[in-house]
């Protein structure tokens, strides 16, 4: 009787303790649903869509650590008398795109970070621009900007971003276009202010091996102007690089010379390794004053440059530059850059 007692109470405990345990058991909440990032694959490789809208965003960009050398002071102090210089910068671009009626909206904006050393820092908006049906608008580089694959040719503006809006055809490989820029921060002759407008024009493509390209542009404040053509050709083992640029007078689009020729050829060395050597003649080198005043002058390169592994290279440059009428300089880099 005494086990008969003691079993019924220990069932009887159970019980309590089990019911207890079951009031108080936890119910796991249902997941909420989770919208993964879909790949956009329309417009090439690296674009994604931004979730819950049909925009596709690509987002790239590049850190740079660099060192300058020169015969004169790189960093613009004259208490500081270094000719060298390393700084660091770091960039990121956002691209984005959609569909519409007209063909793909596109934006871009791209903001740069530049370190001189710790306490000398800048951040600047390098473009910032829409895009549609050919139109462009904003903050961006123009056609003066382009140039051949070398540091020695010197035929572009001093400034070549601007803001400008330009219409630009393209079908295959060519391309024509117009804008027109605000030249604020360009050349200015004597009596003029930071409020120049200009014209320019740009039209190239390739024909297999053969690249090419026209640019012009008239500055309406200095009343001057300038034209370039450009063009590249596959030939053994390099590719030949030839540019000739005339300018009017001093003006925001082309101020270095009345008149320049630029050579160079990009060696294909292996498949990680180009070597370039460059040369540029100068005719009417500009020195100072609202003229080319200057004699002749000449310049002569050397670019070197290596894939370390994909996305990562080294590039180092060194150029000597001989003005008839002002002091030799010979100056150059070595950098190292990572894209992602």
């Amino acid at each position: 009787m005494n086990i008969k007692s003691l079993l019924l109470g220990s069932a009887a405990a159970l019980a309590v303790v089990s019911g207890a345990q079951a009031a108080d058991a936890i119910v796991a909440a249902e997941p909420e649903p989770v919208e993964y990032v879909r790949v956009c694959d329309a417009y090439g490789t690296g674009y994604f869509y931004i979730p819950g809208t049909e925009t596709c965003l690509k987002i790239e960009g590049y850190i740079r650590f660099q060192v300058d050398v020169g015969d004169q002071p790189l960093n613009g102090s004259a208490s500081n008398d270094s000719d060298w210089d390393a700084k660091t910068r770091g960039q990121v671009q956002f691209t984005a795109k959609s569909d519409t009626e007209y063909g793909p909206l596109t934006g871009v904006i791209v903001m740069q970070f530049n370190a001189d050393n710790a306490s000398d820092q800048e951040a600047i908006l390098d473009s910032a621009y829409l895009d549609v049906a050919g139109f462009r608008a904003g903050l961006f580089y123009s056609w003066w900007d382009d140039g051949l694959s070398g540091e020695t040719d010197d035929i572009g503006s001093i400034v070549t971003l601007h803001n400008s809006i330009r219409y630009q055809y393209e079908s295959g490989d060519f391309y024509a276009g117009l804008s027109v820029d605000e030249l604020e921060d360009g050349f200015y002759k004597s009596g003029e202010g930071p409020n120049n407008v200009g014209v320019a024009f740009g039209l190239g493509g390739k024909a297999g091996a053969f690249s090419y390209q026209l640019t012009g542009g008239w500055d309406f404040d200095n009343q001057d102007g300038a034209i370039r053509a450009m063009g590249t050709v596959d030939i053994g083992p390099g590719t030949l690089g030839l540019a000739a640029v005339y300018s009017s007078g001093p003006n925001s689009y082309y101020s270095a010379a009345e008149w320049a020729v630029a050579a160079e050829y990009a060696i294909k060395a292996t498949d990680k390794l180009k070597i370039t050597p460059g040369v540029q003649y100068y005719g009417d080198y500009y020195v100072s004053g609202d003229d080319f005043s200057g004699g002749d002058a000449w310049k002569v390169g050397l670019t070197v440059d290596y894939q370390i592994v994909d996305n990562f290279y080294a590039k180092a440059s060194v150029q000597y530059l001989d003005p008839e009428d002002a002091d030799d300089s010979t100056s150059g880099y070595f950098r190292l850059q990572r894209s992602f």
